[in-house]
């Protein structure tokens, strides 16, 4: 299995840092602020069973979320792909770096009909529980655990060997 997508314009498998550091002394607009500096958010595609990095995904501009627009019910997406966006903290302890929160969110995409569904407030409980260092991925779906956790384990064993034994053990599938 191969996280990489040669059928995309050049994927890179990076964990990409964001620098919006806000608490850097200025006081102004901002400060106090959460900073995204160590987060990812992984693109886990079960239909063609790959995982992969997306930074667009932090602005609602993945490559699965574009072209389509998002209705609030899923039901209206009856024949959506399912696909998840999961949020991956990275922090670093006295071993090394690991990944500290990992929260999965569900998104359907209907191409044809270029609709789509996602829960925005799930997406952002999601994104800041994985600031907060909590594993959110129980609600998933065995199979697209399985691609995560290979994903994760592939781009840095270290950061996976790190890891809590909670996340291991929701992984473990």
């Amino acid at each position: 299995m191969s996280s990489d997508n040669s059928s995309n314009k050049k994927k890179t498998n990076a964990f990409t840092i964001v620098k919006d550091d806000s608490t850097d002394g200025h006081g102004g607009y901002g400060a106090g602020t959460i900073s995204l500096e160590n987060m990812s958010p992984v693109i886990v595609d079960p239909n063609e069973k790959k995982a992969y990095v997306d930074m667009g995904a932090m602005h609602g501009r993945s490559d699965i979320e574009r072209r389509v627009k998002f209705l609030p019910n899923k039901e209206e997406v009856p024949n959506g792909l399912l696909y998840w966006i999961v949020w991956v903290n990275v922090e670093r302890n006295e071993n090394g770096t690991f990944y500290a929160g990992v929260a999965g969110s569900e998104v359907r995409v209907d191409r044809p009909i270029k609709r789509a569904y996602k829960s925005m407030p799930e997406h952002v409980t999601h994104m800041e529980k994985s600031l907060k260092g909590k594993i959110i991925l129980a609600h998933m779906d065995e199979e697209s655990k399985k691609l995560l956790k290979d994903f994760l384990v592939e781009f840095d064993s270290d950061m996976w060997a790190n890891s809590t034994d909670e996340l291991k053990e929701v992984l473990s599938v």
